[in-house]
């Protein structure tokens, strides 16, 4: 097509324009960018060469509308703004769900939230925070993968503060203040995980809401009550207790699936989940009080899991600072009193297992334990605290007693011991007549907090007063001195008074299921420390009567395989033990009275030791054969017959 002179002579004067911009162009670094020209022509009207008109008001141009076609802006620069904002909310949008996704993980694993973690450059990098995390899950669920390196990541600030007004703090934290490694920290500022009502095993199927409920109904109006009136588990309903701490309700659960009968499925279910969660929290920095009651609940009552767990709860109580909570509830600190009470709960836990295993407790007796009386006068103080603060007293003294004698089964007590044991003896009685008084009856367990105290009072007196006869045979020692032959006696009368109790007393015969297993033992070391007695000393030498002694244990024995409880709670198999020992008493009684009719005839089977000379055989069997140390004390070994998954 030709050009005409007009439009050609148009062309030539934009050309020259042009050229004339191109010579002031220059490369000057702050001239801006030039702006990319908006087209405003649609694309039917740019494809036809005509102008596209807009009327106010309308988002169409006039042959568009026309038309009846849709008006396309063929603007390319929108159309980068419009895909780039796309891009951005898809991309944002991925990003919450990868949070989110991280977060559940976090929690699933009993890891810190996601906000915990290091966002600097100096933090770990998101593929080795997902390798540690994942060595960790590993190391829990038992993979043989070694785990992930140690992480020696800083904080942020990494000045230490010299004009901090803490002049003497913890060493630990000097060192920490030096290197800022968050290893080091004290995480008892760090936000604990929260944990979802979806996320729990009820929530997943593994047992129903309705037995739960149940469950947990159950342990409320019973073991929580035996338990210093239901201080141990503050939470009103099941899910409070699931919002607040899975470990918590894993291990309500768990115990009351054991003390019910014909749920063993559930048991092992509920015990399964309680394992995996404390092992998952092991390695865990935060933790809230309901994870440390968990841990209690699940010593009181799970034989095999007791010393660990009594350990670890302890441990982890120091981490969150519980021994220092009672100062500060002196200095006004209202907002304590939960925590000291939970320690001094700790207290108690830590002593019950130091006495059944004979080892040293973990907890000192510091100040803050032994003002407990302080503690007493707080305005929260309920009757549980009462109960509570007894049994911390009274641990108090044995604990005295076990520092004065220390726990050697083979150092006998010498003549000069008697005169201390005495003054631990006067304690004990003074302990009783202050505490019995001020422990009040219970819509729960009726009379039982006050006939607890008498209960535990004869267990002192048996434990402290058995001493009398430690490291010691009659063979060995055919002659005893009267203090020792006193103590020796107390002994004997405080562990019947132990059994007659358990047996005549209604509201203690009705808790003998639901109380925790530091109960259980005693009243079996009484028993079986009445069975060694009238084996290996007579009535020549103690005042003690054999076929009393197998009368009681008698009753005892039926009391607990009528119990009304699971079938591996820890009474069943108590009854059991107790029954082959006493199969093996008779036959000792059966020998005895041979003995003694050829005695009077004038024949002797070992001239001048007829009535001394026991057949050891029969006391292995009696005291090694079924889980009884020749101390008295539940054997570790012997704990595995008490496997809950066995």
């Amino acid at each position: 097509m030709a050009t005409t002179p007009a439009k050609h002579s148009a062309l030539e004067a934009g050309l020259d324009r042009q050229r004339k911009d191109d010579d002031h162009v220059t490369l000057d670094a702050r001239t801006p960018a030039p702006k990319i020209s908006k087209a405003r022509a649609c694309a039917e009207c740019k494809r036809h060469k005509i102008k596209c008109e807009v009327r106010p008001g309308e988002s169409n141009c006039t042959k568009c509308i026309r038309s009846g076609i849709k008006c396309v802006v063929n603007d390319f620069s929108q159309k980068f703004v419009d895909d780039d904002q796309a891009w951005k909310t898809q991309a944002a949008a991925t990003l919450q769900q990868l949070q989110a996704a991280v977060s559940q993980l976090l929690r699933h694993n009993g890891f810190p939230e996601l906000s915990t973690f290091a966002s600097d450059s100096n933090g770990p990098s998101p593929v080795a925070s997902q390798s540690h995390l994942r060595s960790l899950g590993e190391t829990h669920a038992g993979s043989a993968e070694p785990a992930a390196a140690m992480a020696m990541t800083r904080e942020n600030s990494q000045e230490p503060n010299l004009e901090d007004p803490e002049l003497v703090p913890a060493p630990m934290r000097s060192l920490y203040e030096v290197t800022k490694l968050r290893n080091l920290r004290n995480d008892t500022g760090e936000k604990p995980r929260l944990t979802l009502l979806e996320e729990d095993f009820v929530s997943r199927g593994c047992i129903s809401g309705e037995e739960a409920d149940e469950l947990f109904a159950y342990f409320s109006r019973t073991m929580n009550q035996l338990l210093w009136g239901g201080i141990v588990l503050p939470h009103k309903d099941l899910t409070s207790v699931r919002r607040s701490s899975s470990l918590l309700s894993a291990a309500v659960l768990t115990v009351a699936a054991l003390h019910i009968p014909n749920r063993t499925d559930t048991l092992n279910k509920c015990y399964s989940e309680y394992v995996s969660l404390v092992c998952n929290m092991s390695l865990t920095r935060s933790h809230t009080l309901d994870d440390v009651r968990a841990l209690c609940i699940g010593a009181f009552w799970l034989s095999d899991l007791s010393w660990k767990l009594s350990g670890h709860a302890v441990r982890i109580a120091t981490e969150m600072g519980l021994h220092l909570s009672l100062q500060k509830l002196v200095r006004g600190q209202a907002d304590q009193y939960e925590r000291a009470q939970l320690w001094y709960l700790l207290y108690v836990c830590d002593h019950h297992f130091s006495i059944a295993y004979g080892r040293p407790p973990v907890i000192h007796d510091d100040m803050s334990v032994k003002n407990y009386e302080t503690f007493l006068r707080s305005p929260s103080v309920v009757p549980g605290d009462i109960r509570l603060m007894a049994q911390v007293a009274l641990f108090v003294i044995l604990t005295e007693a076990y520092r004065t004698f220390g726990s050697d089964v083979e150092q006998a007590l010498t003549e000069e011991d008697f005169r201390q044991l005495r003054v631990f003896n006067v304690a004990i009685d003074q302990w009783r007549l202050l505490w019995q008084p001020r422990s009040a009856d219970s819509p729960y367990v009726r009379t039982y907090p006050s006939k607890g105290v008498v209960l535990h009072y004869h267990f002192a007196k048996f434990q402290l007063n058995s001493l009398a006869l430690r490291a010691l045979s009659p063979i060995d020692n055919p002659v005893l001195s009267m203090d020792r032959k006193e103590c020796a006696n107390t002994a004997i009368s405080s562990a019947m008074a132990c059994l007659n109790m358990v047996l005549d007393e209604r509201d203690v015969r009705d808790a003998i299921v639901g109380v925790p297993i530091f109960t259980h033992t005693m009243v079996t070391f009484s028993a079986v420390f009445l069975l060694k007695v009238a084996v290996s000393w007579n009535s020549a030498y103690l005042s003690i009567d054999g076929r009393q002694i197998r009368n009681t244990i008698e009753r005892v024995i039926e009391l607990l395989h009528c119990a009304n409880a699971g079938e591996r709670h820890l009474t069943r198999h108590i009854a059991r033990g107790l029954s082959k020992m006493l199969e093996r008493f008779d036959a000792w009684e059966d020998w005895s009275d041979g003995e003694h009719e050829l005695t009077q005839r004038g024949v002797t089977s070992d001239p001048g030791n007829t009535m001394t000379q026991i057949p050891m055989d029969l006391i292995y069997d009696m005291v090694g054969a079924y889980g009884f140390g020749l101390d008295g004390h539940l054997l570790d070994p012997a704990m595995s017959n008490f496997d809950y998954l066995a």
